[in-house]
């Protein structure tokens, strides 16, 4: 069974076959071969997105899609412009400030490198940034959108593997801050070497008028991440108040918002929640395969008997998931993997939110590793430059993501002393 299901894997994949249906096409292979009925395929479907946590997923995308629309993103940058404009390579850093910000309100990297990169790239070509560039930066900043919370990778993998996803939006918090830094450690060498402008000083009056215009946006991550944090409402519940607030500022405050957008957004919104569902619910569905046929505890003897060193544990999975991460959506690898691999370090003394913490921001980065980077796709369907350019010029910045990985891997008080100081470790 377990040779007929990688066949059919391997083979879908080659053929080109989206993965979602590669997943459910590779798992009905072997369900009709085990002679199990076909209604499970169904059940499992169901059953995977049948989850309370999940349905902040559609939530955060909507509420993303309705700041976009209704002026959030524009006032965001404007603000970000204002405190580190006067910076060499002012932009450039304003592009890294933006996405941090924004990271609070989206939880996804699609967002973030669409929103941010539709203003900052031409405002960046037209100021004499090299488009490739800036098409880069883009790409490797909006990869912060699923690290500093809330985060959409992180629901579905406290879904998959039953880990608090408070506790996993904590760990984030501090890690995020560090790749913003050590992006801008990159834009700052390279616009030295290259000269890129600046503005022409700082201003706290900018910043202040700035502020003032931005306030109601910039409290749109204060109220998610304040009231997950503390405890005020669930991830869940936070994706549907940030809903609301998205509305109620677009239409009410900034006014950019009209009645005859929200079929558009709710259109657009309802296609990409619809493609991770259906990623989900197909994964289930190759899980049961997998747990059926147990190949996880076939793999859990086989890791353990290679190595009982966390250390070296934590290693191999990185190189694992960096492989994996150049030619795999994000979701559905930890769909796959982590149910396999969190055990696994469970038994290694690995503590469980730090294992999973690793895992999103391994993935994550992922999104800029071609040849399956969604967000270099979406830097180049805005600038209109080849993969290969953007993908060259993105490894720098990738390198500095891949530091920060090291780190957060061996050093697990980077993204356990916030969940621990907050109450999600004991």
């Amino acid at each position: 069974m377990t040779a007929l299901m990688a066949f059919s894997f391997v083979a879908c994949f080659l053929l080109g076959i989206p993965l979602a249906l590669v997943m459910g096409i590779a798992g009905m292979a072997v369900i009709l071969a085990m002679g199990v009925p076909l209604q499970l395929i169904a059940q499992r479907m169901f059953t995977g997105i049948d989850s309370f946590p999940l349905m902040a997923v559609p939530f955060f995308i909507l509420a993303g899609d309705l700041m976009n629309r209704g002026g959030t993103t524009v006032r965001i940058i404007g603000f970000a412009d204002s405190l580190v404009g006067h910076i060499r390579g002012g932009l450039a850093h304003a592009c890294v400030v933006a996405n941090m910000i924004f990271a609070g309100i989206s939880g996804s990297s699609v967002a973030d490198a669409s929103a941010i990169g539709s203003i900052m790239i031409p405002s960046m070509e037209k100021s004499g940034y090299d488009l490739d560039f800036s098409a880069a930066l883009n790409s490797a900043a909006a990869t912060i959108g699923p690290i500093i919370p809330p985060s959409i990778i992180m629901v579905i993998y406290g879904v998959s593997v039953n880990v608090s996803v408070g506790g996993l939006f904590a760990a984030g918090f501090v890690p995020g801050i560090m790749l913003g830094l050590a992006l801008m450690v990159v834009v700052s060498r390279v616009s030295k070497k290259k000269n890129y402008p600046k503005s022409e000083g700082f201003s706290a009056a900018k910043v202040k008028k700035e502020l003032k215009g931005s306030f109601w946006a910039l409290l749109a991550p204060v109220i998610i991440l304040g009231g997950i944090l503390g405890g005020v409402f669930t991830p869940t519940e936070a994706a549907a108040v940030a809903v609301v607030y998205a509305f109620l500022v677009g239409k009410f405050v900034f006014r950019e918002l009209a009645w005859k957008d929200l079929p558009g957004i709710l259109f657009q919104s309802g296609i990409t929640t619809g493609a991770i569902l259906l990623i989900i619910s197909l994964a289930n569905v190759f899980a049961w395969v997998i747990a059926a046929n147990q190949i996880p505890v076939k793999l859990s003897s086989l890791f353990l008997s290679a190595t009982s060193n966390p250390y070296i544990f934590l290693l191999i999975v990185n190189l694992l998931l960096i492989l994996v991460g150049m030619f795999m959506e994000t979701g559905a690898a930890i769909i796959l993997l982590a149910p396999i691999l969190a055990p696994i370090a469970g038994k290694l003394g690995i503590h469980p939110l730090h294992f999973g913490f690793m895992m999103v921001l391994n993935l994550a980065i992922g999104m800029i590793t071609p040849p399956v980077g969604v967000c270099l796709f979406v830097s180049c369907g805005i600038t209109g430059l080849s993969l290969e350019k953007v993908s060259a010029a993105v490894m720098r910045f990738a390198a500095a993501e891949f530091a920060v990985l090291v780190l957060v891997t061996y050093i697990p008080s980077i993204s356990l002393a916030l969940p621990r100081l907050l109450g999600f470790i004991q």
